[in-house]
């Protein structure tokens, strides 16, 4: 894209498409796409009994939109299993975590604001990893194992 100023209109030809250690991301929404300054938008495929496990984002409230399969969703020490339409919010700075202990494939949209963070916040770790922290590392013991795209 050569004027991101100018687009108002993300398509599947000019999204962004990576993969990251725990999804396929199809990002719709950010500033090299549009000229947002307040929103991230994605749409992450998760594959089945893959997480994206406990961290944090200091200075970003998220929301958690399921659109296919199930999502066991925590925000904090509490967690629901989301079906499609539902959502979970999170506000900035709370451990949560997404998990796909299931055997079809989770896709849901991660909508984050702000888009752009001003110095210094900008430098602070983001997402922040909290999984092998207390109580984070053991609190799914007993659980179905979830695996993320690194191991």
């Amino acid at each position: 894209m050569s004027d991101v100023s100018a687009t108002r209109f993300v398509t599947p030809a000019n999204l962004a498409a990576e993969t990251n250690p725990w999804t396929l991301n199809h990002w719709l929404c950010r500033p090299d796409i549009v000229p947002a300054k307040k929103l991230l938008m994605v749409r992450a495929h998760m594959a089945p009994r893959h997480c994206h496990p406990f961290h944090l984002h200091p200075h970003r409230e998220e929301i958690i939109h399921v659109l296919e399969g199930r999502a066991e969703q925590w925000v904090g020490d509490e967690y629901r299993i989301l079906l499609p339409g539902e959502i979970a919010f999170i506000p900035p700075g709370v451990v949560h975590a997404t998990y796909n202990p299931f055997d079809e494939p989770l896709v849901f949209h991660a909508i984050l604001s702000p888009a752009e963070l001003d110095p210094p916040l900008a430098s602070d770790e983001d997402p922040f990893d909290m999984s092998q922290h207390d109580p984070w590392k053991n609190i799914r013991q007993g659980m179905i194992p979830c695996a993320t795209l690194a191991d």
